[in-house]
Order: structure tokens, then C-alpha cells, then sequence
């Protein structure tokens, strides 16, 4: 332990050191026309490669002048709400939705009822594989407990470096079944070593649906609603695939282009998503939903709703960011679509729990942020919620805990990290290398 201490007093001492050494000056970006997180000036995102997964549109030419409009979201030429609206009343859709990303087409009644089947059989683990790894050295930390059960897995799989097409699409799908066990195990591994609460290990039904086994893995009498599964299933759709250029489905392609086998892949694509300016978001709206309850008892009255708000803004309230957690996109500006899709699942589920009350905070909040937030900053496109501003209130509802939330994400963006990383595989031959200008000094 001495040494420990050691290395930690050491790399306090040298930081400065780094830190002096390390820093570029901002304007040398702009001088070399360097693109900054691989975004221009004006935001828009540098071209780096071409897909037919999916397609995000927050803006359209009109008069050869660019118009900011209601963001679209498309799944393979489907638009979401298509997809979503086209779903019976209690048809859950997860696994249809899953077969269109991965194979490019709908499912015939014959395929997707042969690719739940398949789904449901893969849901199961090596033997004692959540006594040796989930189990062992638990962690608050759930996404880092399911990346290492993911690279764990490659050494029970004896094809776990072929690259091949049908390979990688085997893995993928194995992966997609076994990803809420994962989270699930870790979570409850977690509570049990950690909070020194009761465990319970559920195994999953193989005719139940990734929503519905994901509901009864997590809740000690296994028991869920219809309505309580149709919610988690619409939020796995609209978290399942967001574009290429989304950090962590450009690490999946970036890794993938190495000729990486699948479970690096993965695994770095979860390294991706748990940074808290990707995956995390919903847990921060939630935190900051907390401080707003403690500060603003009438949720009704829009005035101190609005003052309150303004303090946030001004960086004198909550974690003195000047965020409002929710708010805005980094490519969507007057809406978006997850979240117009989303919100009436969020009504019928606040009315089945009794948290009326609570929605009327998060739609008044809606309703005045985006004001506020003009008048104190230039908007260069439009402010609006999205849909992590409702997912993390929706995920309460659940009694989802909070330590599962970006875990929730990964068990639906598997998905489409599987669908890149097989399109990766077929279409490009070249690994991703991006350039960096150096602007180091020669010293004798």
C-alpha cells in the first residue's frame, strides 16, 4: 500500500508539469483549420464515412438557404415514428426492430418469429460464468463490470478472432441476448458486496421479450405491466441507433477497421458510451431534477419554476455549469423525434403510477428553458428537449436504479453498434486513421 501512496503523491507533484506541457493554444486550431472533436465551426460534423443504417435530419436546403426544421430520425428508409406507430397497442417491437438494423429489411411474420426464438435461446451464459466473473470484484460501476464480462466471453468462444461476416453476426446476436443478463447480475452483484442487501439471480425466460426479461430480471417478484414493458420497449427502439457519428458507433467503426474481433469492438464501444457527455446524460437530468424539487415546491407556479431556472442558467444553481440538462442536441434543433415519439409513453405511464404531479414539473420545464436560455445566450439553431430529458423520469417509473441507467443505453445501442460493425466489415477495406498536425518544438 506504501507504494501506492507513493505513485499517488508522485503524480500529484508532476501534473503541473503535464498540464504545462501538454497545452496547445485554442487559436492554433483555428489557424490550421483543424476541426475540433470533428466538428466544424458552425457545428456540423466532418464527413468521415457513408452508411445505409440509419439517417439523422435536422435541417433542410429551401431555396438554396439552410432551414433548421423538426428533427427526423430514419432506420434503414423507415421513419421512427412510422416504425413506432406501426406497432400494435401492445405488440413489443425491440426484436423486429433489431432484424431491420442488422439484416436491412423487415422480417417477414416466418423470419421475425424465427429470430426471437433465436434471440431467446441465447439468452443463457457459461457455466458458472456469473459466480466467476460478474461476481468477482463488483462495482458501482456497471459498465465497467459488463465491459469486462464482454472480453471475458471471448475465451469461452472458440471462434472469438475470426472476422469473418457470419461469424461476427453470430457474435453480435449472442451479444444482443446476453447484454440484459449482464447489467442485470453486475447490478445485483453490486448491491449485494457492496450495499449488503439480498441478492437474487433470476434466469430469463426465453418466450419473454428483451423488455419483458429485462423487467423481470431486475425485480425481486418478477412481476411487470403490459404497460410497463410497452414503455421500456419503446425506449430500447429509440435508444437503439442514432447514426455513425455518434462516439460510440464511430469507435465501434474505428475499432472495427483495425480488424479487431467483435468483443474488443464492443468493449471499446462501451468504454465509448459510459463518458458522462455521451451516455450519461439522463442521470445528470435526473440529479438536476432533484435539486429543482428541493428549491421549487410549487411545480405549478411558473415564476419561481422560471427563477430558479435562471440561476441554473447563470451558473449560481445546481452544479454551476450553466446547463440545463436535457435541453438541446448536438445535431437536432427544433425537435427531437425521439423525444416527441416518446413523450406520450411517458404521460400514460405517469398516470399509471400516480406522478402527475412530477410530468407537470418536467412539461413546464419544457416549456420555459428553452425561452431562458435565448435570452441569455446567442442560439445559432434552435433549443428543444430531448429524449434523454424524459428517459431518465421514465426509468425511475421502472424502478430502474440509477446505477443501470447507461446501462439501459448499451443494452439497446448493441444493436446498432452490431449493425455498423457488420456494415464496416462488408463495405470498407481501409483502417480509419485521421491525421494530426504537429506543433512540437525542436530542442537541442
Amino acid at each position: 500500500m506504501n507504494i501506492l501512496k507513493q505513485v499517488r503523491s508522485y503524480a500529484e507533484q508532476i501534473q503541473d508539469t503535464c498540464i504545462k506541457n501538454d497545452s496547445i493554444p485554442k487559436e492554433l486550431y483555428a489557424k490550421y483549420g483543424v476541426n475540433r472533436g470533428l466538428r466544424d465551426i458552425n457545428g456540423n460534423g466532418v464527413l468521415t464515412g457513408l452508411t445505409n443504417i440509419s439517417e439523422i435530419i435536422s435541417s433542410k436546403i429551401i431555396d438554396g438557404e439552410k432551414v433548421q426544421c423538426d428533427g427526423e430520425l430514419w432506420y434503414r428508409g423507415y421513419h421512427i415514428q412510422t416504425l413506432i406507430n406501426g406497432l400494435g397497442d401492445d405488440e413489443l417491437g425491440f426484436e423486429k426492430i433489431a432484424y431491420l438494423l442488422l439484416m436491412g429489411e423487415l422480417p417477414t411474420d416466418e423470419q421475425e418469429a424465427e429470430f426471437k426464438e433465436l434471440l431467446g435461446g441465447c439468452r443463457i451464459l457459461p457455466t458458472n460464468f456469473t459466480r466467476d466473473v460478474i461476481m468477482k470484484a463488483p462495482s458501482h460501476d456497471i459498465m465497467n463490470t459488463m465491459t469486462r464480462a464482454i472480453l471475458t466471453l471471448a475465451s469461452y468462444d472458440d471462434k472469438a478472432l475470426d472476422t469473418s461476416i457470419s461469424n461476427s453476426l453470430r457474435q453480435c446476436i449472442q451479444l444482443i441476448s446476453e447484454f440484459p443478463m449482464l447489467a442485470v447480475y453486475a447490478y445485483n452483484a453490486y448491491v449485494h458486496y457492496e450495499k449488503n442487501e439480498s441478492m437474487f439471480i433470476h434466469h430469463p425466460d426465453p418466450k419473454l421479450s428483451t423488455a419483458e426479461n429485462l423487467l423481470m430480471l431486475l425485480r425481486p417478484d418478477k412481476k411487470f405491466t403490459k404497460t410497463e414493458a410497452k414503455v421500456l420497449d419503446t425506449a430500447l427502439i429509440l435508444h437503439m441507433e442514432h447514426g455513425g457519428g455518434n462516439n460510440s458507433t464511430f469507435t465501434t467503426r474505428v475499432v472495427t477497421s483495425s480488424g479487431s474481433d467483435t468483443y474488443s469492438t464492443i468493449a471499446a464501444a462501451m468504454s465509448s458510451l459510459k463518458g458522462p457527455k455521451h451516455g450519461g446524460a439522463n442521470i445528470k437530468v435526473m440529479e438536476m431534477m432533484d435539486d429543482i424539487r428541493k428549491h421549487v415546491k410549487d411545480y405549478a407556479d411558473k415564476d419561481a419554476l422560471s427563477a430558479y431556472l435562471k440561476k441554473i442558467i447563470d451558473k449560481e444553481a445546481f452544479d454551476k455549469k450553466g446547463l440545463v440538462y436535457g435541453m438541446g442536441h448536438a445535431i437536432y434543433s427544433v425537435s427531437d423525434p425521439r423525444e416527441k415519439v416518446f413523450r406520450r409513453f411517458v404521460e400514460q405511464l405517469a398516470t399509471e403510477k400516480g406522478r402527475e404531479k412530477d410530468l407537470l414539473l418536467y412539461n413546464n420545464i419544457e416549456e420555459l428553458a428553452p425561452v431562458l436560455i435565448a435570452q441569455k445566450r446567442k442560439i445559432y439553431k434552435g433549443v428543444s428537449p430531448n429524449v434523454d430529458f424524459y428517459s431518465g423520469f421514465i426509468y425511475e417509473m421502472l424502478g430502474i436504479p440509477l446505477e443501470l441507467y447507461t446501462a439501459i443505453f448499451a443494452i439497446a445501442r448493441i444493436v446498432g453498434w452490431s449493425a455498423h460493425r457488420i456494415e464496416e466489415l462488408v463495405t470498407v477495406d481501409k483502417i480509419i486513421r485521421p491525421a494530426y498536425m504537429s506543433v512540437m518544438k525542436e530542442l537541442d
